[in-house]
């Protein structure tokens, strides 16, 4: 019995000693970027559970065996960071430093100097950022806009859910009134301030992060907007050799290929990083197949400390076919089959195969140079030149057939009607009856002998047996060639920075229709061109982004629209201890000119110039009351110049004398910041006056427009977002917010004809509406957990309440019961509010080393998890008693009203090599 005692004390004594002298202490600091001390922030060893947090100095001090180990260190709001340390007796590591992982300007190898972007804690606006870790893994093969939806005030939605047809608003302002900006540049049209996220769908693959600054925002450049900021960060060129290999699929035959390689910083400074992807699918919903490529190469050069250059090619050439139809309710009831929402009215079969009217192409390649001159140590220059060559345009239907397409009505109706003989009985469009009709025509007799005998067809010319119920597809080029340099010069004080800079562009877009296919005529008589008597067009183009689109003969219209803009802008900036504040201030000036080649007579083509001024000044206080608290407020008056078609209205080159567009903002925000927990609470007033809009209407049956001018909102509303890590390897983040958003006056237009007369007046009633096409309640709650090691589970739940239909400028509505026309000017009342909605979406990633630190990543995602039918955004705003109201209704909605229905259920898988 003494002899098993003495072996059983002899073998824990050994153990005991072993595991002592195997254990070892490793100690070091954690800071953040600034050198401050981060207490709570949480170090792990890996692959064997040990956990501790630092002490109010940032101090640890955690036991590890002898080896080769992992140290984890993870802060809330920070980039988390792996340390290999060789342990082998007790160790110092010494300060490790923690990085912003929404400080995207830390992923930049030059250019920081014209990005821009908020800091936390410092910079006095709202601003929620977006890593590309995120992106990269649950984008998918979504759009773009959509990896922003869990940001507060934020509304995307697919509109008709072609690929890159997706639209953003924030703060109830839509896309048009949103800055969007990639590395600092600008990205909205000149001309008409829109963006089309189409040309862009290569951003998933190069871009570094997103930071969406609500209200004021943070830009130098004289172009404030309204409603926020979106500042994509691309890559430029990367530091460390490597590169990747990935490929995705996705529901519909959804398939994407992409690959990527960094050389690296040689000795003698330079560096490169090239990008390739493809991707190709039907489309969810019917007919919307496409096919794109992304094309990105960067070479950078840092030949010492004060200089470093970088230059950056890139684009994303596609096309896709497209739902742009507007559909009423009982149209995709009647029509859609088993999943309604999926149902298209553009498209049909064309001698068994699937054909469209409605095709979007293009490739808008940008490159840009950047300089980074570090002249002193407290005095630096950041300069950007960069050009944009868009070509390319969309697809739609041309012609007098009217059998197509409904009239002031839904598709329902005039099926019903038996007014669209080419429509099959599912709806769909029966395109070989269409060629067929087209064949039929009467041949040719007029002077142009080389179609003597031919079918020739033409929408306005009806003589010589030219036949005028018949149906192409145009294409209608929207091109444009766009340059710009971005300066900015800036001293840094001890306390107080300075910065001034300049802005420069000129912007020319080309605008006219060619022929994209004849659909079984010879020719097409055209009299667009007010130039000449007349003539047939029988070249086509192919409606891809590569063709050669700019030599095509023109039809229809041609006008060419140019903007110059040059802007100047300066901004002082004072931080000392815990305080930090801004005063920024801009002007500009816009040259606008209107070329028209068809519609004025040669020699009177273009337009005076005109020049008009605009500018901004805003500013706001930070103050960190300690570690955790920190208020801001900022304030700013922007006058904004009005867009292009302001200037130009109706297609002419007459000068509209239009006043700027006058926008007051005020905010108020609160933060606070620990390991545990992080919040912000913001409260904004944006009170946009002087808007112009011109619609299209029908004034007592005449056909023409209408200039809205004077128009008012008052946006004002609370935001909420947090992120919490409750215990180690579960995250948790969540959004609120509440928007008040209304028309705050009553507006009276002029209408005019097609020819530019007037045919009387029009009183839109809006004065208290709400204000229409985004959710003015949105709230998320989204959980991230690390179940093992390299495999984690993530959902998120969104909730869109408050969301009215778009405005409806029309202002005659058919009465399909009694088959008249009723004027209807919406004398106060609100817009449509559509049926709230709820959705759920749920993603899995295993990270797994291979191949002597390589990765592998495998992401798979699902979208509206249980297939949530519900209605995205409403076009018309039809209640119980109008005239053209069914009585039947969906969901509290009269189904004669045109909306959108979101995506059901949908989903994407990837999988991805690291080296």
């Amino acid at each position: 019995m003494r002899a098993n005692f003495t072996l059983i004390a002899t073998v824990l004594l050994t153990l005991i000693t072993t595991f002592a002298f195997g254990q070892n202490i490793v100690t070091g600091t954690v800071v953040d970027s600034n050198g401050e001390p981060l207490p709570d922030a949480d170090i792990t060893i890996q692959g064997t559970g040990e956990t501790v947090s630092t002490d109010l100095d940032g101090n640890y001090s955690i036991e590890a065996p002898n080896g080769e180990q992992v140290l984890l260190i993870e802060f809330l709001g920070l980039e988390s960071k792996e340390q290999k340390v060789n342990v082998n007796g007790d160790t110092a590591l010494g300060p490790i430093t923690l990085t912003d992982g929404g400080a995207i300007d830390e992923v930049v190898f030059v250019g920081q100097g014209v990005l821009d972007v908020a800091k936390d804690r410092e910079t006095p606006v709202a601003v929620s950022t977006i890593k590309a870790e995120t992106i990269q893994e649950k984008l998918g093969n979504q759009e773009f806009p959509e990896i922003l939806k869990t940001t507060p005030s934020v509304y995307a939605t697919k509109q008709g859910g072609g690929y890159g047809d997706a639209r953003i608003n924030i703060r109830g302002f839509d896309q048009i009134n949103t800055a969007v900006m990639i590395n600092g540049q600008p990205v909205n049209d000149m001309e008409n301030g829109r963006v089309f996220w189409s040309n862009w769908s290569g951003l998933q693959d190069i871009a570094t992060g997103v930071q969406v600054q609500r209200g004021l925002g943070a830009s130098r450049l004289a172009v404030p907007s309204v409603g926020g900021t979106i500042n994509v960060v691309t890559k430029s060129t990367e530091k460390e050799e490597g590169g990747f290999v990935s490929l995705g699929i996705g529901n519909d035959w959804y398939n994407k290929t992409s690959a990527g390689y960094n050389t690296g910083i040689n000795d003698d400074g330079w560096a490169a990083s090239f990008l390739l992807s493809r991707w190709q699918g039907n489309g969810y919903a019917d007919g919307t197949k496409g096919e794109g490529y992304t094309y990105f190469a960067s070479v950078g050069y840092k030949p010492n400390d004060t200089h470093a250059f970088n230059l950056v090619f890139t684009g994303a050439g596609q096309w896709h076919d497209q739902r742009d139809l507007d559909l009423s309710i009982r149209d995709f009831q009647n029509f859609g089959g088993e999943d309604f929402r999926r149902f298209n009215g553009d498209w049909g079969h064309l001698n068994g195969n699937e054909y469209t009217y409605r095709r979007n192409f293009y490739n808008k390649p940008i490159g840009s140079l950047n300089w980074d001159w570090n002249i002193s140590d407290r005095l630096s220059l950041s300069s950007v030149v960069y050009g944009s060559w868009g070509r390319g345009g969309g697809t739609g239907p041309r012609g007098r057939n009217f059998g197509i397409y409904p009239f002031r009505n839904d598709l329902t109706g005039a099926i019903a009607d038996g007014n669209l003989p080419y429509r099959r009985a599912d709806g769909t469009i029966n395109f070989d009856a269409v060629v067929a009709n087209n064949q039929a025509g009467t041949p040719y007799t007029g002077q142009i002998s080389n179609y003597s005998g031919q079918i020739i067809g033409s929408n306005g010319y009806s003589e010589d047996g030219v036949n005028t119920n018949v149906s192409v597809r145009r294409a209608s080029i929207n091109s444009h060639d766009w340059y710009g340099a971005i300066s900015n010069l800036k001293y840094e004080g001890e306390k107080i920075s300075l910065g001034i800079g300049a802005d420069l562009r000129s912007y020319k877009g080309y605008h006219y229709r060619v022929l994209n296919d004849l659909l079984g005529l010879d020719g097409y008589y055209s009299t667009g061109n007010s130039n000449d008597n007349g003539r047939i067009v029988a070249t086509t183009v192919k409606a891809k982004p590569f063709s050669n689109i700019t030599e095509a003969e023109k039809i229809n219209y041609y006008n060419i629209g140019k903007v110059n803009w040059a802007g100047l802008n300066g901004v002082a900036e004072y931080k000392h201890e815990a305080i930090s504040a801004v005063v920024q201030a801009g002007m500009s000036n816009q040259r606008y000119q209107r070329i028209d080649y068809f519609a004025y007579p040669s020699g009177q083509a273009e337009s005076e110039k005109e020049d008009i001024f605009g500018g901004y000044v805003k500013g706001g206080v930070n103050y960190n009351i300690n570690s955790h608290h920190n208020v801001f407020g900022n304030a700013g008056f922007i006058s904004r110049q009005p867009l292009f078609d302001a200037v130009f209205p109706n297609f002419s080159n007459t000068i509209n004398d239009v006043d700027n567009e006058e926008v007051t903002s005020f905010e108020l925000g609160y933060g606070y910041r620990s390991n545990i927990f992080n919040a912000n609470v913001n409260l904004y007033r944006t009170q946009w006056d002087n808007r112009f809009i011109s619609r299209s209407v029908n004034s007592q049956g005449v056909e023409g427009s209408a200039n809205f001018s004077g128009i008012g909102q008052l946006h004002q509303g609370v935001e909420v977002d947090f992120n919490v890590k409750p215990i180690h390897k579960l995250k948790v983040n969540g959004m609120f917010s509440y928007g008040d958003w209304k028309y705050t006056d009553n507006v009276t237009a002029t209408t005019f004809d097609d020819n530019q007369q007037q045919t009387g007046t029009a009183t839109l009633y809006i004065d208290d509406v709400h204000v229409g096409d985004a959710a003015q309640l949105t709230t998320s709650l989204g959980l991230d957990y690390e179940v093992l090691n390299g495999l984690s589970f993530d959902a998120t739940w969104h909730y869109a309440d408050k969301l009215y239909s778009d405005f409806t400028f029309r202002l005659d509505e058919r009465d399909w019961a009694n088959d008249t026309w009723a004027t209807v000017e919406n004398h106060g009342r609100d817009n449509l509010e559509l049926p709230d909605y709820h959705l759920f979406d749920v993603g899995m990633t295993y990270k797994k080393e291979v191949l002597n630190d390589k990765i592998l990543i495998f992401r798979v995602n699902v979208n509206n998890l249980f297939d949530e039918t519900y209605i995205s955004e409403g076009n018309s705003s039809i209640m119980n008693g109008d005239a053209n109201a069914t009585g039947q209704t969906y969901q509290g909605v009269d189904t004669a009203n045109q909306v959108w229905f979101g995506f059901g259920r949908t989903w994407n898988a990837s999988l991805k090599f690291q080296f």
